[in-house]
């Protein structure tokens, strides 16, 4: 399993301040021949892991997967249902827990005492990023060369009227989520449906999921929805980030 060991060398050689590295750098990183590490690279791009910018390469989204099939491996739905369950009590509504994979955010955890009219989430269920607040907060954790790169290329549809699909105008959103510390969507991923999401961080501080809570548009106006719901989330934030920093594979990895 050599081939393996070294394709994940290769991965593990972008970071936040490398994100576009050269085959001479990307070797270099990994310990490994260049000859090596182009077939690893021309692999790693046929599978969609990569891609190339003249002399350059970079990381697609699609590397996330395996991100998001670590976090899913936790069972995170245990870890996290306590506080899921509280906020959607003291709430009157729903609270979940999404990751990014790829383009899309994936349901992780939910709790939830209402259904909404027009569209209702489980585990599982995928939804376009750049149309909810779990998928702008976890935008905007990734780097600006990331950011750069799913902007160029996602496929931007009005699923409805009010849905953003200019880019520089996404990019403001996204970027005043990371100024701010949350998103709110309203009405833009199905008509009736508001959210407010926030952050969930790793030991390192890194964004690695999003919490929501959400209801129906007509029942709540977004000022209220961050006035009542804002310290609510971001307390369990806190908690859930605690949490998870105590899982043993997790800290262990974070010592890595």
């Amino acid at each position: 399993m050599g081939g393996l060991a070294k394709g994940l060398a290769v991965i593990r050689a972008f970071t936040r301040d490398h994100a576009a590295l050269s085959l001479s750098d990307i070797a270099r990183s990994a310990c490994i021949p260049p000859a090596t590490a182009r077939r690893c690279l021309l692999t790693l791009e046929e599978l969609g892991y990569l891609t190339r910018n003249g002399r350059s390469f970079l990381l697609r989204p699609k590397v996330l997967e395996l991100g998001a099939a670590y976090l899913e491996s936790m069972n995170i739905e245990l870890i996290t249902r306590t506080h899921l369950e509280e906020l959607a009590r003291n709430t009157a509504d729903s609270s979940a827990l999404c990751v990014l994979d790829g383009v899309e955010i994936v349901y992780v955890a939910r709790a939830s005492v209402r259904t909404l009219l027009r569209l209702e989430a489980h585990i599982g269920s995928r939804f376009p990023a750049y149309a909810t607040s779990t998928g702008r907060v976890l935008l905007s954790g990734v780097t600006q060369e990331r950011l750069e790169h799913y902007l160029a290329n996602v496929r931007l549809e009005a699923l409805t009227e009010r849905t953003v699909t200019e880019p520089v105008k996404l990019r403001a959103l996204i970027e005043e989520c990371r100024r701010g510390g949350y998103s709110v969507v309203e009405d833009e991923l199905a008509y009736g449906v508001i959210a407010l999401a926030v952050p969930v961080l790793d030991a390192q501080g890194r964004v690695v999921a999003a919490l929501n809570s959400s209801s129906h548009s007509r029942r709540i106006s977004r000022s209220k929805l961050v006035r009542e719901r804002l310290a609510m989330l971001q307390q369990a934030s806190r908690q859930i980030s605690a949490d998870l920093a105590t899982v043993p594979w997790l800290s262990l990895s974070a010592q890595r």
